[in-house]
């Protein structure tokens, strides 16, 4: 008796637990955007523009038959439900976050108030007044002194490019800083990492030039904590930084 009353406290415990993290996380708005725009292409044909076509299934209230946590709905989506209606989807994992941010605001979601833009314009700003061509690459045009940007949309979910582009030094990938080397004879070398092990490094200078460095060699040697990436917070307007971040969301390799 005492054993059946202390998994049922148990149960009620975690039940209660997880019911309050769902409610407690929180999701970055240009994700859910991003996500609801995902959802109308490929999701209202069966669930409905409500999320509640299906029988059983009340997306907006988020109530589903085989998920429980973002992890349940990430496999049901990518790998649908054997003998029931939902296939598998081949979304990329930066798409699969987007639409489970959607699905978990569906109920307060307001398409008025758009970060992502127009992918057209995007361009013409990202090719144009934003001048990113200048370091970055995109589908063999521009040069490699940047991070090559061709599949960007793939790697990266919309939130983080957005702070990206306003707010470059607030997260720096790691394998995208860049270092400085000194070698023996005084030389300097800065560029951008490309590999690096316990002995050599590889980088792209500021020439674009493969430079490969042997640590054993160098007199100095360390990462530049800054990024080269500057912040077009406010260089760009609020309805250009978000038809960058549209066009850049389309970059999925060639």
């Amino acid at each position: 008796m005492r054993l059946h009353r202390f998994i049922i406290l148990l149960t009620t415990i975690l039940s209660t637990g997880m019911a309050t993290a769902l409610a407690a996380q929180t999701y970055a708005q240009a994700d859910i955007q991003y996500g609801a725009k995902l959802f109308g292409e490929q999701c209202t044909l069966c669930h409905g523009g409500n999320g509640d076509a299906v029988a059983g299934v009340d997306l907006r209230a988020n109530t589903f038959k085989r998920a429980t946590s973002d992890f349940d709905l990430r496999a049901v989506i990518a790998n649908g439900v054997q003998g029931t209606g939902m296939p598998p989807f081949k979304f990329e994992q930066p798409e699969l976050t987007a639409i489970i941010a959607y699905l978990r605001n569906m109920r307060t979601y307001d398409a008025k108030t758009s970060l992502i833009g127009d992918v057209t314009k995007g361009r013409e700003v990202f090719e144009g007044k934003g001048q990113c061509l200048t370091c970055h690459r995109v589908n063999g045009k521009g040069p490699r002194v940047a991070p090559d940007l061709s599949d960007v949309g793939t790697l990266r979910t919309p939130d983080a490019i957005m702070r990206a582009i306003t707010d470059p030094e607030a997260e720096i990938r790691f394998a995208n800083r860049s270092i400085r080397a000194v070698t023996r004879d005084g030389t300097v070398i800065t560029g951008r990492r490309l590999n690096e092990d316990t002995y050599t490094v590889q980088v792209i200078d500021d020439k674009e030039r493969l430079v490969s460095l042997t640590k054993a060699n160098l007199r100095e040697y360390g990462l530049i904590r800054r990024t080269g990436m500057p912040s077009y917070r406010d260089k760009l307007t609020q309805d250009e930084v978000a038809d960058v971040l549209a066009y850049l969301l389309t970059l999925k390799g060639l």
